[in-house]
């Protein structure tokens, strides 16, 4: 008998998934709960009238070490699902900066002094700026929102509005007049202040769901765990010394799911009310994707492009990302205008910032958006943000917005997964 007895965990998005992995891998019995009848949470494949789109063009860079690991320990190879570029921004006729494939730091100050359409004093000042918060170990003295922060480092112009601002905007999906400039600092510091290879660019090859969660799932059953889909559970309850999930025993259980769905669950248990208070202080912010399809001679002259809005912040070429050749993909994050605009109208705006970027176009032949409302909490000043444990024994928490260091990224996910299978794991 394992000694750690039967774990159940709800919900199979990055986390759970990660959880899960970490604890078949150890031989502990494992059976996720999922209430969709696909792996992947937010961060999975969908199918759209006919085509295979992922819910959010979502970037992996070099820095995220853990997801790259549990990738290897399914079977899913980063190398070959994963299309290393060195860090490229590109605004066409705005601003480019490309990352060389020099030792750090000389990669950072090289690709920043190379950067098109700065000044040499706003290069100088970003520079000076990064190794400011490298002496200091990339702590700051009071958390503040990312644009009081840059304020007050001199951050201006050309490099603020191309680099930090838009940097900011992807990793955190908050504004930088709202996001924390902790986080962001973190951010910056195992990306651009990692080794080179941190702040590589990992495209994916191919649809989200064969980047992990199919391999995962395939994992977790061939280690004799089991995943049931359809299985949306509502209520827990205390079973001895552990817990009853679904009519089930269970020593322990991980509740992976998001944070608004982490309340109906726990409401009737007083011992989780000061988590509970936690949990409604979050906002959260939507992401949208809009997918537009060119002839298949349209391509862009790297894979990813930065937009000069005022709606779109990047487009991708899924046709380098294991995509239809003229395939587009549009990131929209954070709460703003093109929220309110219906799709075709949206689809109308996108064409005419990508033309404004790189030139002129035939019109898409289709177009199809996929709107997340809550893809991420709101990643704002001083969040208080719990970490695994809960007020009673045998109980879990994971998810994006549980690990504290990072926003909510596919590497939180996975980092909040596998550090409450190690409390496990470790008989806490």
């Amino acid at each position: 008998m394992n000694r750690f007895g039967r774990v159940a965990v709800v919900g199979a998005g990055w986390a759970g998934l990660a959880c899960a992995t970490e604890l078949v891998a150890a031989n502990t019995p494992v059976t996720v709960f999922e209430a969709s009848r696909q792996l992947g949470g937010r961060a999975r494949s969908v199918q759209m009238d006919g085509h295979c789109l992922d819910n959010g063009q979502h970037l992996i860079v070099g820095a995220y070490t853990e997801t790259q690991r549990l990738m290897r320990r399914v079977g899913a190879q980063p190398e070959a699902l994963l299309k290393r570029a060195p860090l490229q921004l590109d605004y066409p006729g705005a601003f480019r900066m490309k990352l060389p494939a020099l030792p750090a730091p000389w990669h950072l100050a090289i690709g920043l002094l190379g950067a098109k359409g700065a000044s040499f004093g706003e290069k100088l000042s970003a520079a000076l700026f990064m190794q400011r918060l490298k002496r200091r170990h990339y702590r700051l003295m009071r958390d503040t929102t990312v644009a009081e922060w840059l304020d007050a480092q001199g951050q201006t112009g050309v490099l603020r509005r191309f680099l930090w601002e838009p940097l900011c905007l992807a990793a955190l999906n908050t504004a930088p007049g709202h996001a924390s400039a902790q986080i962001f600092a973190n951010v910056l510091r195992d990306s651009l202040g990692g080794n080179r290879e941190a702040t590589d660019l990992l495209l994916p090859r191919a649809d989200l769901g064969r980047i992990f969660p199919e391999q995962a799932g395939q994992f977790i059953k061939a280690k004799g765990g089991e995943i049931r889909h359809g299985a949306r559970i509502t209520e827990l309850q205390r079973d001895g010394n552990g817990w009853q999930v679904a009519g089930e025993h269970f020593e322990h259980v991980v509740l992976a799911v998001a944070p608004q769905h982490i309340p109906p669950l726990l409401v009737s248990r007083p011992a989780h009310e000061p988590l509970l208070h936690q949990l409604a202080d979050y906002e959260y912010e939507p992401i949208g994707t809009a997918y537009l399809a060119y002839p298949a001679s349209v391509k862009l002259s790297f894979p990813m492009l930065g937009l000069c809005g005022p709606l779109g912040q990047w487009v991708f070429d899924r046709s380098e990302m294991g995509g239809p050749a003229g395939m587009m993909a549009f990131v929209l994050s954070a709460e703003g205008d093109w929220d309110s605009l219906s799709d075709d109208m949206l689809a109308q705006k996108l064409h005419d910032e990508l033309v404004a970027t790189i030139g002129p176009l035939p019109p898409p032949v289709w177009h199809r958006s996929i709107r997340e409302r809550r893809a991420t909490f709101s990643c704002r000043p001083n969040l208080q943000r719990p970490g695994p444990g809960t007020a009673e024994r045998g109980l879990w928490i994971a998810g994006d917005y549980t690990y504290s260091d990072y926003p909510a990224t596919l590497e939180g996910a996975v980092r909040s997964g596998v550090a409450a299978a190690r409390e496990i794991l470790a008989g806490s």
